[in-house]
């Protein structure tokens, strides 16, 4: 699309199915390497994948020709049928949390997502995921807000 500009960073974060613990910490690198190689396939910008043994965060630039829940849906499908293929047993949550990021916070984001192990020594998944929305400004039902 000539003459079109944007600037679509997005925080994204989803974890596995019932929060079950099924990316081990030595699975973790091989798995946010191959997400982020299904984001630069389909000219989505990795700016930085992590999280921990039960959810993944991402910091993507999305193009203005993927809407965000293509994107997603493209990420958790082929990242869950890889780990199957490398003996992972493991599925990605229905749901996703995505926070749009402005160009002056994405370093902190970086840090944020580079620092889950320290983070989630403090914090679990479902209080990460509560303080996040809240953040954010979204209404949610506790009772529904993980799926």
């Amino acid at each position: 699309m000539p003459h079109t500009y944007t600037q679509n960073t997005i925080h994204v974060v989803f974890g596995t199915k019932n929060r079950v613990k099924a990316i081990p910490k030595e699975f973790q690198s091989k798995l946010w390497a191959y997400m982020a190689g299904i984001c630069r396939n389909h000219k989505i910008v990795p700016v930085e994948v992590g999280g921990a043994d039960d959810h993944t965060h991402l910091l993507l630039q999305i193009p203005p020709t993927i809407t965000l829940s293509d994107a997603v849906s493209t990420i958790k499908a082929n990242s869950s049928r890889w780990a199957y293929e490398e003996g992972r047993k493991f599925d990605w949550q229905q749901g996703y949390a995505a926070f749009s990021v402005s160009a002056s916070s994405v370093a902190s984001v970086v840090r944020y997502i580079q620092n889950q192990e320290l983070h989630h020594k403090k914090r679990s998944l479902t209080e990460e995921w509560f303080a996040l929305l809240k953040k954010h400004g979204l209404d949610f039902d506790r009772r529904y807000a993980l799926g």
